[in-house]
């Protein structure tokens, strides 16, 4: 023990400079309900996930890649006025630079500390959704009134309003604990905090935002241990709600029956038109792709080419190949952050598993939706493609959402038995 001991305060002091500088304490289990303290170990000492930070920064580089290919044309077209032709790509550019330094400002705060914010955060958030619909302050894109202008880049309050959300449900099934098998004690403010999110986001329209919160925060509940049948009652009520907006909806309704047959002679021209462009670019695509910048569809046929529609691009220029690989690297992601959680919630740090397991739910959700719609296999929904496609917000909280879910690995690494002196 000694041994170990005298390790640790050597690397302490060769990553810090001093042995006498602060670091983080951390609460380590000895043995039955027993706690002591022990000190945290640097990151570069303990070792941070690599493999899930190379699949990331892969992800970002193709992203960056693939937003400059399938905008390359766009000055070509008034709507943009005069861009250059590197436009969008510096923008991109300079949104990974804002959230890599986002990210590693996140990664710095505790978690505990994160649970203590999660209300705030979420009042926050709600109050930039009240901001975003006030007229002459949110700015209107395509008749949709849903960021905030700040000069360098247009935030998008409702990327925020998914971490906070996150957060919040984490943080509420923390303290609702004692009450989770009583429906109306601990469903109810949880989900009465969704609908005022849900409010705002439907007045935006925001209608894809808003089934991404909703997935997340009943996922959230049903891990936190929710009783499987009011879980089953609040997915078929939410079925339902979605199903009568939709009804009642006649443009949302279009969509439908256009996603149905998206090439006949009614829709092809209107609501089925990207659509069907996204099914021609990937059929275009074929095993291998047409080589990388030779996209035709990219070429002012298909709308939103580098945001929503950009797995289409990926599908023409590398074919079955570039999509397979991409839908392997989203799972393997996936897949790796809730194993994070599960070590997490093994450590006895409910709120930490919660919220990478949230994390998880999040990127493995919105990349299936926006794959979905870009295969054909869903109706066409506003997602974009999460740490690829272009946009300012999203990368970056898809960036600060990653920074936690390493933070969180770092503390169940201090906390695990390998570390315990």
């Amino acid at each position: 023990m000694s041994t170990l001991h005298h390790l640790r305060e050597r690397l302490h002091g060769w990553f810090h400079g001093a042995a006498d500088k602060a670091v983080d304490v951390l609460p380590v289990r000895v043995g039955g309900t027993e706690y002591r303290n022990t000190r945290a170990l640097p990151p570069n000492a303990l070792g941070l996930d690599q493999a899930l930070i190379w699949v990331v920064i892969a992800l970002l580089a193709w992203g960056l890649v693939m937003v400059y290919s399938a905008s390359i044309a766009m000055p070509d077209n008034p709507r943009f006025g005069k861009i250059a032709p590197h436009h969008f790509l510096l923008r991109h550019a300079m949104a990974l630079g804002v959230g890599f330094v986002a990210a590693l400002l996140a990664f710095q705060i505790s978690m505990k500390t994160w649970e203590r914010m999660a209300p705030k955060l979420f009042i926050v958030s709600l109050i930039l959704l009240v901001l975003v619909l006030v007229p002459g302050v949110g700015l209107v894109v395509n008749g949709a009134r849903r960021w905030l202008p700040l000069g360098l880049m247009n935030f998008q309050p409702s990327e925020l309003a998914k971490f906070a959300v996150l957060l919040y449900a984490a943080n509420y099934m923390v303290r609702r604990m004692d009450v989770k098998e009583r429906f109306f004690r601990a469903v109810l403010p949880m989900a009465a905090a969704v609908f005022i999110v849900g409010v705002l986001l439907l007045a935006e329209p925001d209608m894809g935002a808003f089934i991404v919160i909703v997935v997340i925060s009943m996922g959230i509940l049903f891990l936190g241990g929710v009783n499987a049948r009011m879980f089953f009652l609040m997915a078929a009520l939410v079925v339902g709600a979605f199903v009568t907006m939709i009804a009642f909806s006649p443009w949302r309704r279009e969509r439908i029956f256009a996603y149905l047959d998206p090439f006949s002679a009614e829709h092809a021209l209107g609501k089925g038109y990207q659509l069907s462009h996204a099914l021609i670019a990937i059929g275009r695509g074929e095993g291998f792709g047409v080589g990388l910048g030779r996209s035709v569809e990219k070429l002012h046929w298909l709308p939103e080419a580098h945001t929503d529609f950009l797995l289409s691009v990926i599908g023409e220029e590398f074919g079955f190949v570039g999509i397979f690989i991409l839908i392997v690297a989203f799972v393997w992601l996936t897949r790796r952050i809730t194993e994070i959680g599960r070590e997490a919630i093994l450590l006895e740090r409910v709120f930490s598993g919660l919220v990478a397991q949230g994390v998880a739910m999040w990127m493995g959700f919105q990349a299936f939706i926006n794959m979905g719609v870009n295969l054909g296999a869903l109706p066409t929904k506003g997602l974009t493609l999460p740490l690829m496609s272009f946009g300012g917000s999203a990368v970056l909280m898809n960036l600060v959402a990653i920074a936690v879910v390493l933070r969180i690995d770092y503390e169940n690494k201090v906390l695990s038995p390998r570390m315990r002196a």
